[in-house]
C-alpha cells in the first residue's frame, strides 16, 4: 500500500460566502460572474484584515486564490489618474503575467489600468504604458531598471505585494526587492504571501512591516489524494523508465521536472522523438516561445511540459494529473512546490521521483523534511528489454548512459570509476561516482567502505560506508530482522568513523531510516 505525503490534510470548513466579507459592488459582481460562490481559506482568513488596512502575511501555495486576496486591498485604495499607487513584485514573468490577467479581469468594472513590466520585451514601451498606469506588476530587476531611469515613480505607492516571496529570496532578488522597498513610502499597506515561512522571510516581516497579521492556509493540495512514489533505477536507465511511466500511466496533464535547462531541453527533445507531446519550458527560452508553450499546454495541445523550478514558479495549471522528479530537487521545499503542481481541488494526483546514484544527496535533503513519507516502488519487469533509450546524446547531459567518472555499468559488475566508488550489495558492483543509496540499503557485504564517504538519505549512519550484513529496513537504529540499515561487521570508512545505525552523519546530517510499509 502507497504511503501518502503528509501535507497537512485539509480540515477546513468553507462558512463564508463573498457577500459577506464586505467586498464592494463592483467586485462582488465580477465574482458572481465568473460562478464563484464561497471564498477559498487564505480568502477568507485574510480579506477582513485586508480591508481593514493591516499589513498582512499570508503562508499560502500557488493556486490558492491570493491574487483576490490583495486585489481587494488594491481596488480599496487605488483612485484613476493619480499615477503608481500600487506595485506588486513577483519572481518570474510568467507570473507577472498571470498576475496581471487576473488583476485585469477582476477589475472589470474599475477604470484601472494595470500593466506588466519584465525583461526580454522593449524598455521604451514600458515607459509609454507606465505613465498611464495606476498597479504595476513586475520582476525586482525590471522594476529596478526603470527606478534607475527615473521612468517609474513609487511616491505615491498605497499598497505593496510581494507575492511568492520565498522564490524571489531564492532567485537571489533580496538585495533588489530591499532597494525598491526603500523607494516606496513608509506609511503604505504590506502584502506578502509565501509558500514557505524562512528567515528570510522573517527579516522582511520584521524590517518592512508593522504589526503583520500572519494568516496561514491548509495546503490546497488534498493530501488524501496525493500518491507519492520513487522508482531506483540504475543511471543508464533514467529515461527509459521515464518514458516507460508516461507511456503506461494514464494521465491528464504532465510536468516533469529537471534542474538544468539542458536537460530540460533534452528530456522535451527525446520525447518527442518517441511520439510523445512534450515541450520544455525554462529562462533560456524567448518570451515570446515561453508564452506559445505554456498557452498550448493550458489548451491540452501538449501534455507534458519539461521545465525547471524557475520556469515553472507560480504558473497556476489546472488537470496536472502527474508530477515527474526527473531530476530530484536540492531541497523539500522545493519538492513540495513541485508535487503541489497535482491532486488539486479533489482529484487524485501521482508525484514520482527517479533517483539515481546522481540524486542519492539531494534525496536525501527532500527527506529531511519528517512529513515526507514516500515509498519505494518496484522497476517494472524487463525494463531493460521493453523501454526505449535515450538517443541524441551532448555533453554534459545528466540522464541515462554510463556514469562518464566510471566505467562500470550502473546495473551491476562493472569496474569502479576513476575516482574510487564503493561496493553496493547487489553482487558487488561499484557506483562510478561513490554516491550513497537513499534507501538505506548496506554497502557492501564484506567490502570496506569507501574512502571518501557519503550519507544515505533514508538509513541512518555516519558518513561511512561500513556494511549492514544485508540487513535492509528502514528502521532508525540497528540492523538485521530483514531491515535496511547501516549498521553491521564490517568496519566504517576510513574518514567517516564506524558505522552504526542512525548515527548522525559526520556533517551533522540526522539519519532517516525509517520503518518500510
Amino acid at each position: 500500500m502507497a504511503v501518502l505525503v503528509n501535507l497537512t490534510i485539509s480540515t477546513y470548513i468553507k462558512m463564508t460566502k463573498f457577500s459577506e466579507l464586505g467586498l464592494c459592488k463592483n467586485l462582488l459582481k465580477v465574482i458572481g460572474e465568473a460562478g464563484f460562490d464561497s471564498p477559498t481559506e487564505i480568502q477568507e482568513k485574510s480579506i477582513p484584515f485586508v480591508l481593514k488596512g493591516k499589513d498582512v502575511i499570508g503562508n499560502s501555495a500557488t493556486g490558492s486564490g491570493k491574487t483576490l486576496a490583495f486585489a481587494v486591498g488594491i481596488f480599496e485604495k487605488v483612485t484613476k489618474g493619480q499615477g503608481v499607487q500600487a506595485l506588486v513584485m513577483v519572481p518570474t514573468r510568467e507570473l507577472a503575467e498571470q498576475v496581471t490577467k487576473s488583476l485585469r479581469f477582476f477589475s472589470k468594472y474599475y477604470d484601472f489600468k494595470t500593466l506588466d513590466v519584465y525583461g526580454g520585451v522593449s524598455i521604451s514601451e514600458q515607459v509609454t504604458k507606465i505613465r498611464k498606469s495606476e498597479i504595476i506588476v513586475g520582476t525586482p530587476g525590471r522594476i529596478l531598471d526603470h527606478l534607475r531611469r527615473g521612468t517609474l515613480d513609487l511616491s505615491k505607492v498605497k499598497v505593496l505585494v510581494l507575492d511568492e516571496a520565498d522564490r524571489m529570496v531564492d532567485m537571489g532578488f533580496l538585495p533588489d526587492v530591499e532597494t525598491i522597498v526603500k523607494r516606496c513610502p513608509k506609511k503604505r499597506q504590506t502584502m506578502l504571501f509565501s509558500a514557505t515561512m524562512t528567515p528570510d522571510i522573517d527579516y522582511m516581516k520584521d524590517k518592512y512591516m508593522e504589526h503583520a497579521k500572519q494568516i496561514e492556509a491548509e495546503s490546497y493540495i488534498d493530501a488524501g489524494k496525493l500518491k507519492q512514489i520513487y522508482y531506483e533505477p540504475p543511471n543508464h536507465l533514467k529515461f527509459s523508465l521515464l518514458c516507460h511511466l508516461l507511456k503506461q500511466d494514464k494521465t491528464n496533464l504532465v510536468m516533469v521536472f529537471c534542474n538544468t535547462r539542458m536537460n530540460s531541453d533534452m528530456v522535451a527533445d527525446n520525447l518527442q522523438r518517441f511520439g510523445l507531446k512534450a515541450m520544455a519550458i525554462h529562462g533560456g527560452l524567448t518570451q515570446s516561445k515561453r508564452k506559445a508553450t505554456l498557452e498550448d499546454f493550458h489548451a491540452e495541445d501538449v501534455q507534458i511540459l519539461v521545465c525547471t523550478d524557475v520556469a515553472a514558479r507560480g504558473l497556476d495549471i489546472k488537470n496536472v494529473s502527474h508530477v515527474y522528479n526527473y531530476d530530484i530537487p536540492p531541497s523539500s521545499n522545493d519538492y513540495i512546490h513541485r508535487v503541489g503542481r497535482t491532486a488539486r481541488a479533489g482529484k487524485e494526483g501521482k508525484a514520482i521521483s527517479i533517483v539515481t546514484n546522481r540524486d542519492y544527496e539531494n534525496f536525501r535533503k527532500v527527506l529531511m523534511d519528517d512529513s515526507l513519507k514516500i515509498i519505494e516502488e518496484k522497476l517494472p519487469d524487463n525494463i531493460e528489454e521493453i523501454a526505449p533509450r535515450f538517443v541524441g546524446w551532448k555533453k554534459g547531459f545528466r540522464g541515462e548512459g554510463r556514469d562518464s567518472r566510471g566505467g562500470g555499468s550502473s546495473r551491476g559488475g562493472g569496474g569502479g570509476g576513476s575516482r574510487g566508488g564503493r561496493s553496493f550489495d547487489r553482487g558487488g558492483r561499484r557506483d562510478s561516482r561513490g554516491g550513497s543509496s537513499p534507501r538505506g540499503r548496506s554497502f557492501g557485504g564484506s567490502s570496506r567502505g569507501d574512502s571518501r564517504g557519503g550519507s544515505s538519505p533514508r538509513g541512518g549512519g555516519s558518513r561511512s560506508g561500513g556494511s549492514g550484513g544485508g540487513a535492509r529496513g528502514f528502521q532508525r537504529g540497528g540492523s538485521g530482522g530483514g531491515q535496511r540499515s547501516f549498521g553491521g561487521s564490517s568496519r566504517g570508512d576510513s574518514r567517516g568513523g564506524g558505522s552504526g545505525g542512525g548515527r548522525r552523519d559526520s556533517r551533522g546530517g540526522k539519519s532517516f531510516g525509517r520503518k518500510r510499509r
